[in-house]
């Protein structure tokens, strides 16, 4: 069950802090509304991980599609060219 609190419960931090654990978040809210949520440093650490991962493979799913669509480039005419960029 999720941990929701009123934002006015940070008065007292310590025992909000206390219910923060991995997997279980403490919701703040603003007005009724969901505003905050604050999570333990290493879950928050995973999260950033997932989206890098999406945005990897979201890059990679463009240059898939556009090899799809426009040709493959060679792999040693792909290095004669990094090659080339690297001397000038």
């Amino acid at each position: 069950m999720p941990n929701i609190k009123p934002i006015s419960e940070l008065r007292n931090y310590g025992e909000v802090l206390r219910d923060v654990a991995i997997g279980s978040p403490v919701f703040l809210t603003k007005n009724g509304h969901g505003r905050y949520a604050v999570m333990d440093i290493e879950e928050y650490r995973e999260y950033e991980k997932i989206l890098a991962w999406r945005a990897l493979k979201s890059e990679l799913d463009k240059g898939r599609q556009s090899g799809k669509e426009n040709g493959w480039i060679d792999a040693d005419v792909v290095r004669a060219r990094l090659e080339e960029r690297h001397r000038g």
